[in-house]
Parts: structure tokens; C-alpha cells; sequence
């Protein structure tokens, strides 16, 4: 089966070429933990977990390594560090701040159906010369102006875009229309006004490491191209992240990597996810619309939002609404109904192919109904591959009792009592009066219980 996903650097699908078959390597950038996650967050950890998954299914577990980052040196975890623990020193409120941020984060993913990646170094860890010789931010740095792609200004360690000619590739974005990006400022000191830091001076009231440019901290984007050097060497296979991380984080993990390294290239594919809008709105505090993992998670199980948001392909936008949350709890009713008891089994092949055309979550979710149906009418050889589909992708953590127990307990009905009026319901239309079988119809819908009918049954859930 062949595997092809789109490029952003290319701008094109390709066909998947491994560098070593028995080593597939993927890097996605992950959280700056200052507070919990929200929504937008989830969507490239859905994505590339379900990424992972594939890829493991294709070449085996033990032949892939996923690395997802935590940053966790940063102004914003600076500010919080203040806020909320003003008694403490700054290094010691910091560790607070991310290993809270950071539990609440992995609680969060895993509550997605997310794996654990292979590693998940954090920034801190990595900016130092390690004992154990992976890469580091500050020997990266030297490197970078030993081969004349950095220098130092006003005490700052800043790298040359002009030093590398195709700049910008990634982005699209011309040299000579560059700005400087997030974390940067158009100073004099810079040769280029889109120059940007790689070290950066702290004032004794910041987070830094002693270097040999001074006492200081390191920029955004270094921090990434250490740990992904670190565990995936200098050239891997995919690296990925949302689309707002194209540019600057991407076009400047590119040119450091490679200047660095003295490479072609950083990652042969680059994959990055769209936007999810709420309600057709830009997700954003002003709008009041922002919406975290953790309180979505407080009413709807974390299933229900792993379905929601492979919906759309992860190249296109998503709206997130109300509605597709509730289509999307509703499914997945009916798929633990039809599958969760079930074990064994293998993928069915048109799940995978869908996903390995550029991950087409909207025609794996279209080959899933397909073979809904077609188990649900008792075809065994079809119930075993939809339910090892749905594991495969995520699914199915609880069995079916569980599911069902769990949809009880939020709602606070009597399983007991419904399930006696749907025996009296059953009863009635088995001696053909109708009337009374509408009446029990009625009564359970006021206590908010849909029934659905069907040749194997009679089931029930909660209206949402």
C-alpha cells in the first residue's frame, strides 16, 4: 500500500520515501505550557496521533519514533509564574507553573485517545551541553556562527538570513519581504531586520543559563531544532504542527537546522493542520468563544471530540459547533453498540487507504458508516474489521456497558426503569396495541430517552 502526503514545503502530495525503513521519524511541535489547552490545541494532536497510529500499522510499532516537545521557557510562563505564586523564586514558581501546565496537558491528550509520542523532552532539558551528548541549544548556536550564519550584537546571538539563499522556501514569503516574526525586534543592531534570536540576554529577574555569550536564555525556534536533532538526527522524515507555526517557527527551525548541520534539508515532509473556528467565529477571548480541552471534556467524553474534529480533513478549516458534537456523540452511540464488545480482527483496507491518501479522515469516516452497516447485519468477518478500524483510530477504550453506564450517570437516569418500559413498550406492540406502545414511547422521551428500532432490537440513549 502506498502512502502519500501532501508537502507544504513542495506544495504537493508525494509518495511517502522512508530514509530508513526500520526508523521512521516524526517530530510535531508541542505545548508551551503556561495554562490548560484549548480546542485549536487538539486538533494537530488528533492529527498526527492518528499519523502515529497509521504509521505504526504500516511499518510496525517498534520501527517509529514520534517526538512532540514541551516548551517550557517562555515570557508567558514567566508572567504566570509571578501571578500566581509571588512568595517564590522565579526558577522555583516557574517549575510549578509547567508541571502543572504540563500534567493538565497529557490528563487532557489522553482523555483524546492520544499515545503517548516516544519522547517528549522538554526545552529546559536541552539547553545546556548534555552528559549524555545529544544535541543542545547553545552548541547549535556555536556551530551556527562558526559557519558564519550567526553573530553577536548587543548582547544578543542573532542568525544571518542572508546567509542562507533560499530563505523563506517553506513560507513563500520573499527575503526582501520578510518581518520579523514572533519574539523578535526590529532593532539597529540587526544586519537584517528579519534576523532573529537565538540567544537572548536575562535580566536577573528572568529564567537563564550561564553561555558563552553571557548569562542569558535561548530564542523559540532553537529550541526545537536541538530536541528534534536530539532524538531524530539532522535529517528525519515528517515534521509537523499547525499552520501558524509556518512561518517564523518552521522557515527558522529549517534554516538553523540546516545551516547548522550542513544539510539539504531539516525534514523531507512537512505537514501542518488548518484552523478551527467556533461557530463559524475565529476562536478568540474577545469573541467569547474560547473554548479549552479540559471544559469540553467536562461534558462530552473524549471520544466524542477525537470524532468531531476528524471530520474535516486536517487541511481544510473546521467549524466546531454544538451540533456536529452532538452528530458526532450520536455515531458514536451506534458504533459501541454495533462493535465494542468485539476483539480481533484486522483494519479493514478501505479505512487504511483512506488514510493513507494524505490522511482523508472524511472518506475513513464514510468507509466506517459503510462498514457499519454492513456489520451491523450480522456479517461477522465485517463486525471484527470495523471494531479493530475503530481501535486502530482510537476508539473503543470502554466496552459498550462502560459507554453506555457512563451517558447514565452524566444524565442521572434509571437504566432499570427505562430498560422495564422498553420491555413494556415491546410487550405492548407484540399484542398489537399501538396505543399504549406510543404512550411508553412518549413517556420515555419526556424523560429525555431517544429509542431507536431496528431488526436486531430495540436500543436506547439519552438526547443530548
Amino acid at each position: 500500500m502506498e502512502l502519500r502526503l501532501y508537502d507544504t514545503l513542495t506544495r504537493e502530495k508525494r509518495l511517502f520515501k522512508l530514509i530508513d525503513p526500520k526508523n521512521v521519524r516524526m517530530y510535531v511541535c508541542g505545548p508551551t505550557v503556561y495554562d490548560f489547552a484549548h480546542i485549536g490545541n487538539a486538533r494537530p494532536v488528533i492529527v498526527f496521533d492518528v499519523l502515529f497510529r497509521l504509521l505504526r500499522h504500516i511499518y510496525g510499532a517498534e520501527h517509529v519514533t514520534y517526538v512532540r516537545n514541551i516548551t517550557d521557557v517562555d515570557d508567558k510562563i514567566n508572567d504566570r509564574a509571578v501571578r500566581d505564586f509571588p512568595d517564590l523564586p522565579l526558577n522555583e514558581a516557574i517549575r510549578k507553573v509547567t508541571e502543572k501546565t504540563a500534567a493538565q496537558f497529557e490528563a487532557d491528550v489522553t482523555a483524546l485517545g492520544s499515545l503517548p509520542p516516544s519522547y517528549e523532552p522538554r526545552a529546559t532539558d536541552f539547553v545546556l551541553p548534555r552528559p549524555d551528548g545529544k544535541a543542545d541549544m547553545v552548541t547549535l548556536i556555536k556551530q551556527l556562527i562558526a559557519r558564519g550564519h550567526a553573530y553577536e550584537a548587543a548582547g544578543e546571538v542573532l542568525f544571518a538570513v542572508d546567509s542562507m539563499p533560499d530563505y523563506g522556501a517553506l513560507s513563500g514569503r520573499k527575503l526582501e519581504e520578510q518581518k520579523a516574526g514572533a519574539r523578535v525586534a526590529v532593532d539597529a543592531h540587526k544586519k537584517n531586520p528579519a534576523d532573529f534570536v537565538l540567544w537572548k540576554q536575562s535580566s536577573p529577574g528572568q529564567p537563564g543559563w550561564e553561555s558563552p555569550w553571557g548569562r542569558g536564555r535561548p530564542g523559540w525556534h532553537i529550541e526545537c531544532s536541538a530536541m528534534a536533532a536530539a532524538y531524530l538526527g539532522d535529517v528525519f522524515d515528517i515534521h509537523g504542527g499547525g499552520i501558524d507555526l509556518i512561518f517564523p517557527h518552521h522557515e527558522n527551525e529549517i534554516a538553523q537546522s540546516r545551516c547548522a548541520h550542513g544539510t539539504h534539508t531539516m525534514a523531507n515532509y512537512w505537514m501542518h493542520n488548518e484552523f478551527v473556528n467556533v461557530e463559524r467565529e475565529k476562536m478568540s477571548k474577545s469573541l467569547g468563544n474560547f473554548v479549552t480541552i479540559r471544559e469540553l471534556l467536562a461534558d462530552w467524553p473524549g471520544e466524542v471530540l477525537r470524532l468531531n474534529m476528524l471530520k474535516a480533513h486536517y487541511r481544510s478549516p473546521i467549524d466546531w459547533t454544538l451540533k456536529g458534537m452532538e452528530d458526532s456523540a450520536k455515531t458514536l452511540d451506534d458504533w459501541y453498540w454495533v462493535a465494542a464488545d468485539l476483539t480481533g480482527g484486522r483494519p479493514a483496507d478501505a479505512v487504511i487507504e483512506a488514510l493513507a491518501d494524505d490522511l482523508n479522515t472524511p472518506q475513513m469516516i464514510a468507509s466506517l458508516h459503510s462498514l457499519r452497516n454492513s456489520a451491523a447485519g450480522g456479517n461477522e468477518r465485517d463486525r471484527s474489521e470495523f471494531a479493530a478500524s475503530l481501535r486502530l483510530l482510537g476508539f473503543l477504550s470502554e466496552s459498550a456497558a462502560a459507554w453506555k453506564d457512563r451517558k447514565q450517570q452524566a444524565s442521572g437516569v434509571d437504566a432499570n426503569a427505562i430498560d422495564g418500559l422498553i420491555s413494556e413498550r415491546t410487550a405492548a406492540r407484540a399484542r398489537k396495541d399501538f396505543a399504549e406502545s406510543d404512550r411508553i414511547r412518549d413517556q420515555l422521551a419526556a424523560m429525555g430517552v431517544v429509542i431507536k428500532d431496528s431488526k436486531e432490537g430495540t436500543t436506547w440513549e439519552i438526547a443530548r
